[in-house]
């Protein structure tokens, strides 16, 4: 492994143009600021320090660190970026846009609500996204610990507890399934939502109680967590543990200015930005990893997409850097 080396803070870096800046300091852009470190590429991440995945209680499904609390996995990989001479700084981004002075090579402005502006040739754009819940009382403030949206990251330690499914729409029937695999004892809350009779014969071969009543709030429990799920009619129905489908909106604060695609997810579960090959966009120069293109992506897959648009944005500069060489020998030998 090379020495620890001196980082250079963004400040510092304003009045020189930057390989890369990486908007966004999770698993996605950190992975891919480390790449773009080891490739000697000069790169800044900018985290805004409001991680999605902060208050659950450990990273899961991620081999050979399952159960590391995501501010640790953080906290290491921040190290890891510096180690190899990269940047990490706390901020926001306030605007991002094309340089219209740059000739021919993509140039980037990014502004930071501190007042500080850098140069970038590429970005990479890893702002995560936003969950949305359900407009029901009670329901935020056991976010992330009794109420829980994916069976993946949060199932195992939720395993055969009372748990609810609240329903806000068709993805929540597919949702009770991956639940069911967890409990025995599972109530499915339609919430307003419909269920056609070929669903409700499949729940009940499986031992899913249907609940038609709306929700009206969460019950909070003595001494933390729920007791419980009031319907409108008064009814509480006991429950340990909620699972609820949120709506997914990548972070977009900032970032107008730089006109990315974005389109919504299927059955109005949200709005990402649309990417192609190794977190390609429609705009030149510009790179998306991680929930803010893939929705459902854990901190694993979102570390690897990071990873890969790291690579293939250094590849770019490579050829880049290139092409400018090769400009620059011609006009030594033609004046032209």
């Amino acid at each position: 492994m090379p020495a620890t080396t001196t980082s250079p803070a963004a400040g510092e870096l304003r009045d020189e143009t930057i390989d890369a800046v990486v908007i966004g300091g999770g698993a996605a852009g950190l992975n891919g600021a480390l790449m773009l470190a080891r490739s000697r590429r000069s790169v800044v991440v900018i985290d805004s320090g409001t991680p999605r995945n902060a208050p659950a209680e450990g990273v899961h499904g991620l081999l050979g660190l399952d159960g590391t609390p995501p501010a640790d996995l953080l906290a290491r990989g921040r190290e890891e970026v510096r180690r190899y001479g990269g940047a990490v700084e706390t901020g926001e981004v306030v605007a991002a846009v094309a340089d219209p002075s740059a000739d021919g090579d993509s140039r980037f402005i990014v502004t930071l609500a501190n007042g500080a502006v850098l140069h970038a040739r590429r970005l990479l754009i890893a702002t995560g996204l936003r969950d949305v819940l359900p407009d029901i009382p009670g329901l935020a403030e056991h976010w992330g610990h009794s109420v829980v949206h994916c069976p993946y990251c949060h199932g195992w330690e939720v395993r055969d507890e009372p748990i609810g499914v609240v329903a806000v729409g068709p993805a929540s029937v597919h949702h009770a399934l991956l639940f069911r695999q967890l409990t025995g004892d599972l109530v499915y809350f339609t919430h307003g939502t419909q269920l056609d009779d070929n669903t409700r014969a499949r729940f009940a071969a499986r031992n899913i109680r249907i609940v038609d009543t709306p929700v009206d709030r969460v019950v909070a429990a003595e001494g933390g967590g729920i007791a419980g799920v009031r319907l409108t009619d008064g009814q509480v129905v006991p429950r340990r543990v909620l699972a609820v489908a949120t709506t997914m909106r990548a972070r977009t604060e900032g970032l107008e200015g730089l006109g990315l695609p974005m389109e919504d997810l299927p059955g109005g579960m949200g709005r990402h930005f649309v990417t192609g090959m190794a977190g390609t966009t429609a705009i030149a120069g510009v790179w998306v990893a991680g929930n803010a293109t893939d929705p459902t992506a854990q901190v694993g897959a979102s570390a690897a997409a990071g990873a890969l648009a790291g690579a293939h944005m250094n590849a770019d500069l490579a050829v880049a850097d290139t092409d400018a060489a090769l400009a620059a020998a011609l006009h030594l030998v033609t004046g032209v």
